[in-house]
């Protein structure tokens, strides 16, 4: 007993160190001796006494944690011990309904976990876990705080039902959600609804707070209940307003039924604000409810208690004054048009009242800006695509969204205005600085403001023209107000948005000549505005409004500029009279004058930068728009003085951060487009643009022969890597790309090969010359299929294979690197050199064989760096790191293709980590890295089969052939267990899982096959033999299918038609295996 005491005790301490210590040490060791007591034989003991005699509520959590990690192990306990554990809880939580919430909250999931698992399990011809609802039903008959108990445990369960373990088979966890949908879920709903009502029927005493706990659990039941994901679509959570309830066709009786929906408002009006809102909440799902489910006569009786209930809390609005109700309610508006069509909507009874209610609702809540911002959104998608249905409507009754949109419009743009005073003056967060959410509700203005377009334009017009006037006489008033200056800037700034907004909402088929003319006065006052903004640089400028600015010519340039546009546009009509501008290539003329004064005067301010280089970069995307932009005197002036002098950002200081120069490569892939255009052959015309660089890279090969500053060279280099990078990726060309190859070798590259070795330490620096070097290898458009009589394709590899030895030999020197440090320092430079080495051995411009030929060992060298650097990689990082997983495994894909003869020769412990990496990544999710899993192991397969069959043959030509065919042949025999796994990986993904790449899959598939007969036959007898003997036949004729009309050969007709049988395979044996009375998925795991 004393033993047992001192147990307790320490167990105790542990507790104390895992859940409030603060001791990070500690913490630790506390996690990994709670690790070892899950894995001890004596952990269920140890469970019981912590249950049973814990002093703490933390006692008895660590005891709930522990069984749930228990029954959530790969190899689950015997089903008695299960059963065991499950009544020993719900007895336990019988015997004590007064634990802590969190000790309740855990143990509750070990219930549902266990149900869910052992959901198909059979004992004495019983389904054992299925009698949960009546095990809870006696929690109901108890106390309240029994009732609560009960409540949590169905509502638990249902969320587990629905929770996918991504460890775990999905159609494993669909088979369960879907028998629980079919078998229980239907009643749990009736129960908490029933509940609920009887809830309501009392006098509610809210001060009792074991009767809100009631309340609070029901509803978050029912709201459960009603996400749950009925068709296995798992609907991504952040498309909000897309989401539409998939209601079963059997749970018609409920919806139809008044009361329901009556039930939730009444909740909603009776419960307090943090009940209320989960009321609203099942609301929202309620008005989510999938068309389909109604006749067209229910679905309008639905509508119209739906809208009965709106409008009462709309007349009744005291709950709406809580963010949470607010918030809901707003979701419950927008949920109104995602699932019902405007048609129908005008008929429902009182629609006029209804609608001016919403409308002064939507216009209160933009007034009370800095009230749950957040909601806006759903308030927006409401009137957004009522707007956007106006055109499809064919019912007689007046919509009035011509009276109520440009109300929205109007009280938007003037919410907006108004937030600026207060946010300047009291220092509050600015709602322009979320740019995201400003585009996003900005779009869906933009759709709402073309109805009744003149009323809005009128109204910008006269706010433009009023607050552009005020700011000219602040700035030429003697007593210039920094603050009035920086307020009257603000609403500019937001001006512009709109402005940019709505122009950029032009729909071609809803425009008229007349819309065209007001974009056009819109658009003329945002020039004039960029003039006198312009003016004042550099002694004042504004952020913001420059932002702004570029928003609006990136949407001008979108509508107005190229080909998709007639050139007599009424826009150009107001704007050639106030500026001059008569058509599209004046405005580019505009457009390059703003690029270069941006680039001149806002050198220091990254935001402006950036913004303004993908405007330049989205301009010099398409050959009609280069060939006008190459015409502009701006753009020769950049192409002939790209030069820090002329534009400050492409400067070194000392001040800005190292990536505030990644810009750089956008601003000369924009560049070298234009060059392009007229380069031609042109070599002077190239070497002239490249001055610069060639100055830059002289200054660092001075500086590095030289007793150097370090940090200087850095810089310069870096910046001159990124320039480059930003070139080479815009030469397509053989003629243009042969230029740029002479001008760097031999002289630059190696400036770029010493920086490897010096700052290996340094990812600032190595990443930008190592992507540099990735870029030079990539043969797009053929542009490295140098002339016959040219070296230089060997002579790159030759670069680059320096330069990823040199880089492997260095990296590796640092050792073990902590968790954080290791991607940053080391896998990422990898996957960089990774990526440049496939690109290389794919571009077809090498013959590798020549390397070999001339006892050359740069090929050999970069292939040993390849696997020093893969052998330091765990294979968790190289499916954790996604950048890494995706250069890996289609560079593993090339060598195998075309290189096995270096495959077959690395020692055994090699192999065995490649061959593990495939395995491994056959079941990514990421289905790069599976399809190209499935090509290299299909390339391995194909080759041993191959070579099996010239063994047959005994020729003497494939003798030399068959040495390495023969060490690949050896170490297969050795370890057979290796290709038996994949095969049967590639069959439980085939027939138990999503397969969303079936081609590729049943490629390597059917050499496995071939090569493996006996474990096939092995594999089909465990499948078949594990389902009931109905089904067995039918399984067995699947398999017969399968290989039927399917040759012992690898001929490419042959694998069509292997690939034509194992899609009807998959099909036949998913229907075979989908019917209720199947067996527990769970006895084919020996088959993963």
């Amino acid at each position: 007993m004393a033993l047992r005491v001192q147990s307790l005790a320490e167990l105790e301490v542990l507790c104390n160190h895992l859940y409030e210590g603060t001791d990070l040490e500690q913490r630790m060791q506390a996690e990994k001796v709670v690790l070892e007591l899950i894995d001890s034989p004596g952990c269920l003991s140890q469970c019981q006494l912590l249950l049973e005699q814990g002093t703490t509520s933390y006692a008895q959590l660590l005891a709930a944690t522990c069984l749930s990690k228990l029954v959530s192990r790969a190899s689950p306990l015997p089903v008695q011990q299960r059963i065991d554990i499950r009544n020993y809880i719900l007895n336990y939580l019988a015997s004590q309904p007064k634990l802590a919430p969190f000790v309740i909250q855990a143990l509750v999931q070990v219930i549902a976990k266990i149900t869910k698992l052992g959901w198909f399990e059979v004992l004495k011809d019983q389904l054992i876990f299925r009698d949960i609802i009546a095990d809870v039903k006696k929690f109901l008959q108890g106390t309240v705080d029994h009732s609560v108990i009960g409540v949590m445990i169905l509502s638990e369960l249902t969320q587990e039902m629905n929770l996918v373990d991504y460890s775990r088979p999905s159609s494993k966890h669909r088979k369960i959600a879907t028998s629980f949908r079919d078998t229980s879920l239907k009643d749990i709903l009736m129960l908490a609804c029933s509940l609920l009502k009887e809830l309501l029927a009392k006098p509610l005493t809210l001060q009792d707070q074991r009767q809100q706990s009631l309340a609070m659990q029901l509803l978050k039941l029912v709201l459960n209940c009603l996400n749950f994901d009925f068709i296995g679509n798992s609907a991504d959570e952040s498309a909000d307003d897309l989401c539409t309830v998939q209601i079963p066709t059997n749970w018609r009786t409920i919806f139809l039924e008044p009361e329901t929906l009556d039930l939730f408002f009444d909740l909603y009006h009776s419960l307090p604000p943090m009940l209320s809102q989960l009321a609203l909440s099942c609301l929202v799902q309620f008005a989510s409810t999938r068309r389909s489910l109604f006749s067209n006569p229910e679905r309008a009786k639905y509508l119209g208690n739906l809208i009965k209930g709106v409008r009462h809390i709309l007349e009744n609005p005291q709950g709406l004054s809580d963010p949470g109700n607010y918030h809901e309610f707003c979701r419950c508006l927008a949920r109104l048009k995602t699932n019902y069509q405007l048609g129908e909507l005008v008929m429902v009874k009182d629609y006029p009242q209804i609608i001016q209610l919403i409308a002064n609702f939507t216009i209160t809540s933009l007034q009370h800006w800095e009230f749950a911002p957040n909601s806006v959104h759903y308030l927006l998608t409401l009137w957004q695509r009522m707007v956007a249905s106006v055109p499809f409507v064919k019912t007689a009754e007046p919509h009035l969204l011509d009276t109520y949109a440009p109300e929205i419009t109007k009280a938007y743009i003037s919410s907006r205005l108004e937030c600026v005073p207060v946010v300047i003056r009291d220092g509050l967060e600015d709602p322009l600085d979320d740019t995201a959410t400003v585009f996003q509700q900005l779009e869906q203005l933009c759709t709402v403001s073309r109805c009744e377009y003149e009323k809005t334009c009128t109204f910008l017009v006269q706010l433009f023209d009023q607050n552009a006037q005020n700011y000219q006489k602040l700035l030429h008033s003697s007593s210039r107000n920094p603050l009035e200056i920086t307020v009257q800037e603000g609403c500019l700034a937001w001006l512009v948005y709109f402005v940019g907004a709505f122009v950029g909402g032009r729909l071609t088929y809803t425009s008229t000549e007349e819309h065209d003319a007001m974009d056009g006065e819109l658009s003329c006052r945002v020039f004039q505005l960029i003039s006198l903004m312009d003016a004042q640089l550099p002694q004042s400028s504004n952020e913001k409004v420059e932002l702004a600015v570029l928003w609006f010519l990136d949407q001008f340039r979108k509508t107005y500029v190229g080909d998709q546009l007639q050139h007599n546009s009424k826009v150009y009509a107001r704007m050639s009279e106030v500026l001059g501008i008569t058509d599209d290539n004046h405005v580019l003329e505009t457009f390059m004058a703003k690029v270069v004064t941006n680039l001149k005067y806002w050198g220091r301010c990254e935001p402006v930068i950036s913004r303004t280089l993908q405007f330049l970069n989205d301009l010099s995307v398409g050959y009609s728009l280069l060939k006008k932009l190459v015409k502009i005197e701006a753009v020769k002036f950049m192409l002939q003085n790209h030069t820090s002098k002329h534009f400050p950002f492409l400067g070194i200081s000392d001040n800005s951060s190292l990536s505030d120069l990644r810009c750089r490569t956008v601003f000369y892939t924009t560049l070298t487009r234009l060059l392009m255009v007229e380069l031609g052959e042109d070599e002077d015309e190239f070497e002239n643009f490249m001055l610069p660089l060639t100055v830059s890279f002289e200054s660092v090969a001075q500086l590095f022969n030289s007793s150097f500053v370090q940090e200087e060279a850095k810089r310069m280099l870096i910046g001159l890597a990124r320039d480059l990078r930003g070139i080479a990726f815009a030469l397509n060309t053989k003629t243009s790309y042969t230029m740029l190859f002479d001008w760097i070798y031999p002289t630059y590259i190696s400036v770029l090969q010493r920086a490897i070795e010096l700052w290996y330490r340094e990812p600032a620096c190595t990443t930008p010359i190592l992507k540099l070097m990735a870029e030079f290898m990539q043969n797009r458009s053929q542009r490295l299929n140098f002339d016959v009589s040219s070296p230089n394709g060997i002579l790159l590899f030759r670069e680059a294979s320096k330069m990823i030895c040199t880089y492997g030999n260095q990296i590796l020197s640092l050792g073990t690197l902590s968790k954080d440090q290791v991607y940053p320092l080391k896998l990422k430079g990898i996957s960089i050199c990774y990526s440049a080495l496939k690109s290389a051995l794919c571009g077809n411009y090498v013959s590798f064989g020549v390397f070999k030929l001339y006892g050359d060992n740069h090929f050999d060298s970069v292939l040993q760096a390849f696997v020093k650097m893969l052998l330091s990689v765990s294979h968790s990082d190289l499916l954790q790191y996604r950048k890494l997983s995706q250069s890996y495994y289609p560079l593993l894909e090339c060598l195998t293709q075309d290189h096995m003869s270096f495959i077959t020769s690395l020692e055994p412990h090699i192999l065995v980590y490649i061959l593990t990496s495939i395995s491994e990544g056959l079941t990514a999710v990421d289905t790069i890295v599976s399809s190209s899993c499935c090509a290299s192991l299909d390339y391995i397969v194909t080759y041993l089969f191959k070579h099996l069959a010239k063994e047959g043959k005994k020729t003497r030509r494939g003798r030399e052939i068959s040495q390495d065919g023969q060490r690949l042949l050896h170490f297969m025999q050795q370890n057979p267990e290796v290709l038996q796994q994949m095969m049967s990986i590639l069959m439980n993904t085939i027939i138990f899982e999503d397969c969303r790449n079936q081609w590729s899959v049943s490629r390597p598939l059917l050499g496995l096959i071939l090569l493996n007969e006996k474990y096939f036959s092995e594999l089909r007898a465990t499948l078949v033999t594990s389902q009931p003997d109905s089904k067995r036949e039918v399984l067995d004729q699947c398999f017969r299918n399968l290989m039927e009309g399917v040759e012992q050969n690898l001929l490419v007709k042959n694998r069509d038609r292997f690939t034509q049988n194992m899609s009807i395979f998959r099909r036949d044996v998913a229907e075979a295996l989908r019917n209720e009375g199947a067996s527990d998925p769970v006895t084919l795991d020996m088959m993963s």
